[in-house]
């Protein structure tokens, strides 16, 4: 009896252990099913937003603190990890500046969180891109993003995509510069209106001006829309909102410094429209917090936090009201970092399977690599990790070889170029994955064939060789433009030439030859280009719209970015087996690389006694030559 009761009650205690695990096996399955739904059917590329005040708090107090927390630039990082290394990153990751953003709550409730752009592109996040919310857009809507301002590379994918997202976001978004062209209103919110505790506070959001030459290749990814310069929309945006703000924020996709002649600068529009009490920047990737003096005196803080995570940009405004007017007593700005931060568990828990799905892609093994492409990749040291000069952007390699073998190959061109996007890429010897296709080539450019002529080409080589610095007397090391980031530094293949950096930038290119003859300036050559270099050349006047005879994106969508390229070539050309390959078509020249006491010198930078400064943001090294004369 006591047997059968027992096998009874076991039976039972298996029967509920497996329906509990039944029903948590339906209700995890039910919420990846609704994360991971997929957009369905013809999906519209408008959006139609409207204002809406944002109300936190109470009003009642004479004297109130306004938080602003701030992410830009996350770049597809939604956990603290880099797909294309297959590496846990300490200060990255959406989950992570959630962890901050919590703790910003306790010591403000009524904190306005906000997204300054660049936030659904990179990190094998275009994985996601079918889903009917992206990924990264679920997990601001998750967090409680208040605003998300658009980024450039919001723009790398069809508008429809960008529509979608917008509309699923659950907060404002904002720029004030795109407007529809149809009828002149704007693409989506020129600014939000929010009321803190009895406080009026207005936020304006910007964007570059430039969608239009980044995106050239792919006009469908901004159709309908025109792009106004930034100050003049800031300047007509504030104008109009006169009287209806007690505190201006400025949220900005927008660097230190405007870029291609544009007046668009976060230092800029700070100097010119002092209404601004602080402005948090984006774009440039850039830390920092500091203050700029304005006009008539006046002083407004800005603050930008970086990239991929690495810190919560915080602003704290505080106020009093004086006769029925409130008026700003101070304002303050810091960069808080997550590096040291846990991570929120139940955040990754809830998107557990983007993770998972990035994982497995970053895998994939795609072939077999048969020794390293780069046996030094710094160039001093031979380390793996460049602390002094990058050889990739020094000599030719086999690594950027291959990247315009295979642009060459299917775009028919006679000549290619190609750009060293990490100063530390490298290939090893042993299995060929996915992951490291997106570790040798970060972009999700598509791949162009335009028509060019000699002497356009020459000229876009000479644009090229101005990353140098120009060497003197005594230099031990060769030095990079710190204005000039390493993705604008292009390699050619199928023309040989020399770099002499004796000489000032655009007379730099010597002996450039095709075939063995020297290149024709009335001649037209083929070029393979990426999109975003594409949209460079049309800026610079060196080709149009109509020298295009090859664009990988209209013959084959998303597969034809070159990341889908390369692995295509590895699989068909190759079959499977990668081999490095250096022909050293290109040199520099005009460096004296016998200076007297060189090698003592550069003994004591591989020992880190002299160190080779980088530029101020930490994006470029190497950008000062050592030179002897100085050192002495």
């Amino acid at each position: 009896m006591k047997k059968r009761l027992m096998c009874v009650l076991i039976s039972i205690f298996v029967i509920f252990s497996f329906t509990s695990c039944l029903e948590t096996r339906v209700k995890d399955s039910s919420v990846r099913s609704k994360r991971e739904m997929l957009a369905t059917g013809k999906q519209s590329d408008e959006v139609k937003l409207t204002h809406a005040v944002i109300r936190k708090g109470e009003a009642g107090k004479e004297n109130v603190t306004l938080t602003f927390g701030v992410t830009g630039d996350v770049h597809g990082r939604l956990y603290p990890f880099e797909y294309a290394v297959c590496e846990e990153v300490p200060g990255a990751g959406f989950s992570k500046t959630f962890t901050l953003v919590q703790e910003l709550r306790k010591e403000n409730p009524n904190t306005v969180l906000i997204d300054v752009g660049d936030t659904v592109q990179d990190n094998n996040a275009e994985l996601f891109n079918d889903l009917e919310t992206h990924p990264m857009v679920q997990a601001m809507n998750y967090m409680n993003y208040d605003i998300w301002v658009l980024g450039n590379h919001e723009f790398n994918f069809e508008k429809e995509f960008l529509a979608r997202n917008i509309r699923n976001f659950n907060g404002a978004v904002l720029s004030a510069n795109i407007r529809n062209e149809k009828d002149k209103s704007f693409f989506v919110l020129p600014y939000q209106l929010l009321e803190i505790e009895g406080v009026r506070v207005a936020v304006v959001g910007l964007i570059p001006p430039h969608i239009p030459m980044w995106e050239s290749s792919s006009p469908s990814h901004f159709k309908g829309l025109s792009f106004e310069e930034p100050l003049d929309a800031a300047r007509r945006t504030v104008d109009s909102l006169k009287g209806q703000y007690d505190v201006l924020v400025g949220a900005f996709h927008l660097g230190r410094n405007a870029e291609y002649g544009s007046n668009g600068g976060v230092i800029e529009i700070a100097k010119q429209i002092p209404e601004f009490d602080i402005i948090f920047g984006g774009h440039e990737h850039a830390k920092y917090a500091s203050i700029v003096d304005g006009m008539n005196g006046d002083k407004t803080w800005i603050i930008e936090p970086g990239a991929y995570g690495w810190a919560l940009a915080v602003g704290e405004v505080k106020v009093k009201k004086e006769k029925d007017k409130w008026t700003v007593v101070s304002v303050k700005a810091e960069n808080r970092e997550t590096k040291k931060v846990p991570s929120n568990k139940q955040m990754e828990e809830e998107f557990k399977f983007v993770h998972q799905t990035s994982l497995s892609d970053a895998n994939t093994v795609i072939g077999n690599i048969t020794e390293d492409f780069i046996k030094r990749v710094d160039y001093i040291t031979g380390d793996d990790k460049v602390t002094t000069m990058p050889t990739i952007q020094l000599e030719d390699t086999a690594l950027i070889d291959l990247i315009n073998t295979v642009q060459l190959y299917y775009t028919k061109a006679d000549v290619s170029s190609a750009a060293a996007f990490r100063s530390e890429m490298n290939l090893k010897s042993g299995l060929f994955k996915k992951k490291d296709v997106a570790f040798i080539y970060k972009y999700a450019n598509t791949l162009m064939g335009v028509n060019i002529s000699g002497e356009n080409l020459l000229k876009y080589m000479e644009w090229s060789a101005s990353y140098y610095n120009t060497t003197k007397k005594g230099d031990v090391t060769i030095s990079f433009n710190p204005n000039i980031r390493g993705y604008n530094y292009d390699m050619f293949e199928g023309i040989t030439y020399d770099i002499d950096i004796s000489q000032a930038p655009e007379k730099r290119i010597k002996n450039a030859r095709i075939k063995g003859k020297p290149i024709d300036p009335k001649k037209t050559y083929k070029l393979a280009v990426n999109n975003y270099r594409f949209g460079t050349l049309t800026k610079l006047g060196l080709i149009s719209d109509k020298d295009v005879y090859y664009d990988s994106y209209m013959e084959m969508q998303d597969a034809g970015r070159i990341r889908d390229l390369i692995v295509k070539y590895v699989k068909d050309v190759s079959k499977g087996v990668i081999k490095p390959v250096t022909n050293n078509n290109w040199k520099i020249i005009g460096f004296d690389s016998n200076v007297k006491g060189r090698e003592e010198i550069l003994n004591k930078i591989r020992a880190g006694e002299i160190k080779i400064p980088k530029s101020e943001d930490g994006r470029t090294p190497n950008v000062k030559s050592i030179n002897i004369y100085e050192l002495n």
